[in-house]
């Protein structure tokens, strides 16, 4: 356990200060937090492994301050104390699905039992994710690439089926490759297929197989990726262009655990594991017919949402430099880092094609590099879209409230009343609200 960051927050600092004293000589890393807004404005810059905290503090309370940290971070553990605590407490808090309960004044050995198997239930007692070598490929300082790691981490270690959703670009195959690195299958086969990539007429016997003869072209027995990938990974990218009957004999490999390759009439028992990806909205795919509702419940066991790279901004500076460093390499080129301007240009584009385009611009901007440093200019003619920079906080708040509030009218059906109930304002208040963003609650009205 040594190593691991725990966040402590309680509201009383001599206590702060005494349990902060007692974790850092078990060699944990410790942050400390004097409320839940303070805790909460930590966790949106890091990550740790563990938070415990006080119940009763002021403004918000633990259960609150919890209640915000699983929508955002659902692995991460929390452990609540308490002077105040009492069995109804402990059960409400355990069901809603808080580690521990600790009353005050409590036995240290009992919380570092407890702090020990939180970490050991989260994986967190692996290996610091940054440092593991199964996500070394993925480089991240943002907590919820870091959040998703570590429910990757958890998937990694079951056999269950993980569907990633993210748009194109986002590296659905490394997060992938990162799964099978750190599964029980590691030393088998990770075997990849785009689904969209191949023709329809070829995709059956890609994925299944054939035998001799089945078909013009067949000359020889094929296998297929399915048993290509046996005791190992099959990762089924961009799955939502997948036909309608070749979901139906997926949906039979993965009830049946065998395959059937084409103009063969024996099944072949089969071991694999499957991780999907794709950039569709597989809902909507499902209600156009174009997607079986039964294999998405299947395939969609553990879904995890790769954020765009315009989503964490941070993370910018250290691909770009990681890139610059591989390209400068492959190509012998003496470019050693980019000039201020032109990072602020790269940390500042609205990146459309995410991590992979960024990877390009950093290629062209290295290559065409006369210098030991990229200049502005380079990166801004990579990027040939001069006017998509970060949007000024007015800006970007004025788009989030428009966008709320229309969620509200959409929810409600354009009722102000409930709609006004919900954000917490009174329905005067709220009706001047909707007419400085131009909202008109007929509008949202069902017919």
């Amino acid at each position: 356990m040594q190593g691991k960051t725990i966040l402590v927050v309680d509201d009383d600092p001599d206590l702060l200060k005494l349990v902060s004293i007692r974790l850092k000589t078990k060699k944990f890393k410790v942050l400390t937090a004097e409320s839940g807004d303070k805790a909460l404005a930590l966790l949106a810059t890091t990550r740790p492994d563990l938070v415990v905290t006080d119940l009763q503090m002021d403004k918000m309370d633990g259960l609150q301050l919890f209640e915000q940290i699983h929508t955002d971070h659902p692995a991460l553990p929390v452990i609540i104390l308490t002077a105040h605590g009492t069995i109804p407490d402990a059960v409400s808090a355990t069901k809603r699905g808080v580690f521990g309960f600790l009353s005050k004044p409590f036995d240290y050995r009992e919380l570092l039992e407890q702090i020990e198997a939180a970490l050991s239930q989260s994986g967190a007692t692996t290996a610091d994710l940054s440092d593991d070598e199964w996500s070394e490929a993925i480089l991240t300082r943002n907590p919820k690439m870091r959040e998703l790691l570590s429910q990757a981490h958890l998937a990694a270690l079951s056999e269950a089926s993980v569907f990633i959703h993210g748009e194109s670009g986002t590296g659905k195959e490394l997060l992938a490759q990162a799964i099978h690195r750190a599964s029980r299958r590691k030393d088998h086969p990770f075997v990849a297929l785009n689904c969209g990539a191949i023709p329809e007429s070829l995709l059956e016997s890609e994925l299944f197989g054939h035998t001799k003869g089945s078909f013009t072209g067949a000359v020889d027995n094929y296998d297929g990726m399915v048993r290509g990938a046996h005791k190992g990974t099959l990762f089924l990218d961009e799955i939502g262009d997948m036909p309608l009957q070749l979901q139906v004999k997926l949906l039979r490999v993965l009830q049946e655990r065998q395959v059937r390759p084409l103009g063969s009439t024996r099944s072949i028992p089969v071991d694999v594991r499957i991780i999907s990806a794709t950039h569709r909205d597989l809902q909507e795919e499902i209600r156009a017919g174009r997607f079986r509702e039964d294999l998405y419940y299947r395939l969609n066991v553990i879904p995890l949402a790769l954020p765009n790279l315009s989503e964490r901004r941070e993370d910018i500076p250290l691909l770009a430099n990681h890139f610059l460093a591989e390209f400068a390499g492959v190509n012998g080129k003496k470019v050693t880092a980019f000039a201020p301007k032109a990072m602020e240009y790269l940390i500042g584009a609205s990146w459309p094609g995410n991590v992979r385009q960024l990877r390009n611009v950093v290629e062209q901007a290295v290559v065409l590099s006369t210098s030991s440093l990229i200049p502005p200019q380079l990166v801004k003619n990579a990027l040939r879209d001069v006017q998509s920079e970060i949007p000024s906080y007015a800006d970007a708040r004025q788009r989030f409230d428009r966008n709320y509030f229309a969620q509200l009218l959409k929810a409600t059906s354009g009722n102000v009343t409930r709609a006004a109930n919900l954000a917490g304002r009174n329905r005067t208040e709220f009706y001047k609200l909707l007419q400085r963003y131009e909202l008109n609650p007929a509008d949202f009205r069902a017919d």
